[in-house]
């Protein structure tokens, strides 16, 4: 596998474009080093679950371009991102990755707001007189 390849991920309003190539497990976001960009532990450990599954953490560097949405949006969607690459580097992965679910498009997003109502569904302080 000497071409990069690369897997789109979504997740809410995050979206994010990831470059899988050979090489030592260093994973950048942005220009950045994963572990700089998500400081919480559990985000990183989003990030890096489909390589651990597969058991092949030192094996690719991946460079992530994130945009939109929250920082844990972007790390779920580089999960998924970084998942649909592996499948095209192998397609012996899927069975693992599909059990891991790491190949399913999270499809929860905001709720829109209602008209009358304060939020989607917190309404405005009812008097009764």
């Amino acid at each position: 596998m000497e071409k990069q390849k690369n897997g789109l991920g979504r997740r809410k309003e995050a979206v994010t474009r990831v470059f899988l190539s050979k090489g030592d497990g260093k994973i950048t976001v942005n220009d950045k080093d994963y572990k700089v960009y998500f400081p919480l532990v559990y985000l990183q450990n989003q990030v890096e679950a489909p390589l651990k599954a597969i058991e092949s953490l030192d094996k690719f560097d991946i460079v992530i371009n994130a945009t939109g949405g929250g920082v844990k949006g972007q790390a779920e969607a580089a999960k998924l991102g970084i998942a649909r690459a592996l499948l095209e580097v192998n397609a012996d992965f899927r069975p693992v990755l599909k059990a891991g679910g790491f190949l399913t498009r999270d499809p929860r997003g905001v709720e829109r707001k209602k008209p009358g109502k304060k939020k989607a569904r917190k309404s405005f302080q009812f008097s009764k007189r």
